[in-house]
């Protein structure tokens, strides 16, 4: 199996976990006289079930992310890492151009005057540059997926 073929595996246990926790919170209550449309027991069983899955998925992916090869100097995990950190940068810059872009509107002279204290250009040439990064380096990852052989435990 290919890591890209487990990691789609291990996104479908988390969704059916998003979807059990949904379910039990429809049945986890009800009038009085009436019964919950599924066993509230039965659906904690499966949640254990997909949780147990999900931790094996987890484990292999990571086993395999920390001892796969990327390139000549990085593992896969360390490629991850990288993206993540390159990812959060440009969130953070991002959101920094947002509020600094917002206006603020003055109705009268003694209203406080607001003032731009980044160089917005500049900046927006940093988020581009790190979108372009995060781009290429993903691509690669996505590449790397579909050619590495899952690790069993």
């Amino acid at each position: 199996m290919r890591l890209a073929e487990a990691l789609v595996m291990r996104a479908d246990c988390q969704r059916k976990v998003a979807q059990i926790k949904q379910r039990l919170g429809r049945v986890i209550k009800v009038q009085e006289g009436e019964k919950p449309s599924e066993s509230p027991t039965e659906l904690l069983d499966e949640l254990k079930r997909t949780l147990d899955d999900l931790a094996v998925w987890v484990k292999k992916i990571n086993k395999t992310n920390a001892l796969s090869a990327f390139d000549d100097s990085i593992s896969l995990a360390e490629a991850l890492s990288e993206r993540d950190r390159i990812m959060q940068h440009r969130n953070i810059l991002n959101e920094m151009l947002s509020e600094a872009s917002i206006r603020q509107e003055r109705y009268s002279r003694q209203e406080v005057k607001f003032y731009t204290t980044i160089e917005i250009p500049v900046l927006q040439k940093e988020v581009d540059e790190l979108s372009r990064k995060y781009r290429e380096l993903d691509f690669k990852i996505q590449e790397k997926n579909w050619s590495t052989v899952l690790l069993e435990s």
